[in-house]
């Protein structure tokens, strides 16, 4: 009997991931923690080890698909098992799933059925049979007493209905709001039978209209959910067809892009620029650099920074804090862990440095160097990339000027630190010098963090930066 290899569970906060690339054919053999796809999730890249040996029987998603954790990703079978195996498969093929199944395909879930034929489709076991899932517009009322409006369609978390494009497609052509149309589906995702369940539902309400006419039914706009942007169909300008390349949303680009929407969906970012005079850091790493390299450890500017970020957070709790959207609670962090910005070519990934404030500015430039050569080769963990409190951009090491951050949610700030320049200065004794100069600009949600208390922490850090000395000198 063929056995299912499901997607495990990658790290705790991890619910789905993307299949990138299979690594195995169909009808490969394969060693017990051989690896045999490759998977995305949370920026993460990971190969999945085969739990059992055998042979590859079949894959049950396809490269691009999300899928949920826990639901069945491919069928392996003894080598003994493999003929009969294919043998069934071969003589019963399987039928052609339905438009709505094949809509729902981009999102594999456990539990899965066929939807025209109402039978379980043989490689998946759903919780339920289509005949016990309660139809919510069915229901009949009590003596007359009208029953309580039927509950809303469940949400993402970015706040988008949960539905198949398919039940979204009837649901616009027949001048519905889906996010009044409660799901059947897993999750409450709607689909096509519940639009059209729903639909009736409002019909019989209504006494009979005259049917219209027979015609092919125009493009409606979908209705957005609350605080999420309709979406936007790009077309190329006229006379331009045919010059443009069309690249798939998919991998890294997609999780950095569904980042940036959460971000700016659920964080009022606000900017706050100030300047730091690092010539005594300068000249205090230049001193320490070769110490450090007879370590093996290269020493940047970056841990003194972590240091001076750990202090300063302590002092200003709300800057290391989050949201909870769901419990409507500000959740202020007794650890300090500082997620790192870093740039590959695939795209931005931030790893976490953990537990700053209790490692040394060597242990920090040992971990820096690690996660940033880990990162650029494709090699981050899950573990690496959760957890942080506080993030840092490094916008100066390609040399930027300033810029305006993006949030990492859910943390409630980050610091984009610039290139050090060389720039006269006026000295309180009115005396001009040249120092060593370097723009700090301060990212911050506003719902958490006041304007004045993100000055004051900018200052702070500024101060501690300014006399390098004072890190080793004041208590942690």
């Amino acid at each position: 009997m063929p056995k299912e290899i499901i997607l495990p569970e990658l790290a705790e906060s991890v619910v789905e991931g993307e299949i990138l690339k299979w690594l195995v054919a169909e009808g490969d053999e394969l060693k017990k923690d051989q690896p045999f796809v490759e998977v995305m999730t949370d920026k993460v890249t990971v190969e999945l080890p085969s739990p059992y040996a055998g042979v590859l029987v079949k894959k049950l998603v396809n490269e691009g698909d999300i899928v949920k954790v826990h639901a069945p990703i491919a069928l392996i079978a003894e080598p003994g098992e493999v003929a009969g195996a294919i043998s069934d498969r071969n003589t019963e093929p399987t039928p052609a799933p339905s438009i709505q199944a094949q809509e729902e395909r981009s999102i594999v879930e456990p539990g899965n059925v066929n939807e025209d034929s109402g039978e379980e489709l043989s490689l998946f076991k759903p919780d339920k049979k289509p005949e016990q899932v309660k139809n919510p517009f069915t229901q009949a009322t009590l003596r007359g007493v009208a029953v309580a409006e039927p509950p809303r369609a469940a949400t993402n978390p970015y706040g988008r209905v949960i539905a198949v494009p398919a039940a979204r497609k009837l649901a616009r052509e027949l001048g519905l709001d889906i996010a009044q149309i409660p799901g059947s589906g897993p999750g409450g995702r709607v689909r096509v039978e519940d639009v059209r369940s729903y639909a009736e539902h409002q019909g019989s309400r209504v006494e009979a209209a005259p049917q219209p006419t027979p015609v092919a039914p125009a493009p409606v706009q979908a209705p957005a959910p609350a605080g999420f942007p309709a979406p936007v169909q790009y077309k190329p300008p006229k006379g331009y067809e045919g010059l443009e390349e069309r690249v798939p949303l998919r991998g890294l680009r997609r999780a950095i892009a569904n980042q940036m929407v959460a971000s700016h969906l659920y964080t009022v970012r606000t900017l706050s620029v100030d300047e730091a005079d690092l010539t005594e850091l300068v000249e205090l790493r230049s001193r320490l650099k070769p110490e450090a390299e007879k370590q093996g450890v290269k020493l940047s500017y970056l841990p003194f920074i972590f240091k001076a970020l750990a202090r300063a957070l302590k002092k200003f709790p709300s800057l290391n804090s989050s949201m909870d959207e769901a419990r409507q609670e500000i959740v202020l962090k007794k650890y300090y862990n500082i997620g790192m910005a870093v740039a590959t070519d695939a795209g931005l990934v931030v790893p976490v440095i953990k537990d700053v404030d209790r490692k040394s500015v060597l242990e920090l430039a040992a971990e820096v160097g690690e996660l940033a050569e880990k990162a650029r080769a494709g090699k981050l963990t899950p573990e690496d990339m959760v957890g942080s409190t506080f993030s840092v951009t490094n916008i100066g090491s390609i040399g930027a000027l300033f810029s305006f951050p993006i949030i990492n949610v859910p943390d409630a700030a980050i610091l984009g630190v610039h290139s050090i320049q060389k720039r006269p200065v006026v000295m309180d004794n009115d005396e001009i010098k040249v120092r060593h100069m370097m723009y700090l600009s301060l990212s911050f949600d506003h719902r958490l963090v006041d304007g004045a208390e993100a000055a004051m922490f900018c200052k702070e850090v500024i101060r501690l930066l300014e006399r390098p000395d004072l890190l080793m000198l004041e208590a942690i």
